[in-house]
């Protein structure tokens, strides 16, 4: 059984959620930790979450268009 969840977003909706997920991961990437290794995984852990949601979110580039700059 899968814990995926589809939901249908307008593309505004979309823009909005991957601008929150920016953000998020701004802040994160800048909030002050403690330079030990468990504190450098567990960053490591959150962003590759929130770059997980991000590839979800991003449409897919059409075939045979330029890659994205």
């Amino acid at each position: 059984m899968s814990d995926s969840l589809t939901i249908d977003l307008t593309k505004q909706q979309r823009d909005t959620l991957l601008r929150g997920l920016r953000f998020v991961r701004s802040s994160i990437m800048l909030d002050m930790h403690d330079p030990d290794p468990e504190s450098d995984e567990k960053l490591g852990e959150g962003l590759k979450e929130i770059a997980s949601l991000v590839d979800v979110l991003e449409p897919a580039p059409a075939v045979g268009s330029p890659a994205p700059v």
